[in-house]
């Protein structure tokens, strides 16, 4: 993977990161509530891997 790409995923997944906590921060919601929901669809994503 070329560095120019590297770094504009890595750039894309820290902007990704920081929209989220502003929406969790805007939206008021509890922080384990979206915790939750992230295990809850890496769990997903995971048993969907193993089929």
């Amino acid at each position: 993977m070329p560095l120019t790409h590297f770094l504009g995923l890595l750039a894309l997944v820290i902007l990704a990161a920081g929209l989220t906590v502003l929406l969790l921060v805007w939206t008021e919601a509890p922080l384990a509530a979206v915790a939750f929901a992230a295990l809850v669809g890496s769990l997903i994503l995971g048993v969907r891997q193993w089929r």
